[in-house]
């Protein structure tokens, strides 16, 4: 990536030295450096508000208690593990704590589920059918709150940040779903191909 943005900064001089606009390339870095400055300290200050927020949820018991909610449907969709298995309590953890954009809570949560799930793989080397699907809803990153993009808008003064709350759950809702019905869909045909055989 360093290269890439390397070669992106030396060929915009060369192409504005060429043209004779490396003024306007000078004023450019500039204008971006100061945006980038502002841009982060509105991030610091809309990050602090939603991560205390959402740190309150966790210390209330919020979060665990959607977790408790989302246990017997993680067991359907991970019903290859163990009835008694800690991986599925982990999953719903780590599902809330994405859900609610604290990232930083549901990575240990992640850890742990990929862990427990790893316990009980019979080939060690390979993927399970469950860890698949694990990493595919964790990628597709469902949110109920997308703090991060919010802080950004914030941050150049955008004029209504929040009308981006519904298009993000729209998309990340279609995402998520996907992502499940694409593993169990890989996983069905995969199981018809290992009956063929």
């Amino acid at each position: 990536m360093n290269y890439i943005f390397y070669f992106l900064i030396v060929f915009s001089i060369i192409v504005g030295a060429i043209n004779g606009r490396l003024q306007d390339v000078v004023n450019s870095v500039m204008t971006g450096a100061e945006l980038s400055v502002k841009v982060a300290f509105s991030l610091i200050g809309i990050m602090a508000f939603w991560l205390g927020i959402m740190r309150i949820a966790e210390k209330s018991g919020l979060i665990a208690w959607i977790s408790k909610v989302l246990k017997p449907i993680m067991k359907i969709l991970f019903n290859e593990l163990p009835e008694d298995s800690p991986a599925v309590g982990d999953i719903a953890m780590n599902f809330s704590a994405n859900a609610f954009g604290l990232s930083n809570a549901a990575t240990p949560f992640g850890i742990k589920a990929m862990e427990e799930l790893q316990k009980v793989n019979d080939k060690k080397d390979t993927a399970t059918n469950s860890m698949c699907l694990f990493l595919g809803m964790n990628t597709a990153g469902f949110q109920l709150i997308p703090t991060t993009v919010l802080a950004v808008l914030v941050g150049i003064g955008y004029k209504n940040p929040t009308e981006i709350i519904a298009p993000t759950l729209l998309v990340t809702s279609i995402a998520f779903v996907s992502a499940i019905l694409l593993s169990k869909l890989f996983q069905f045909l995969g199981s018809r191909e290992g009956r063929n055989e």
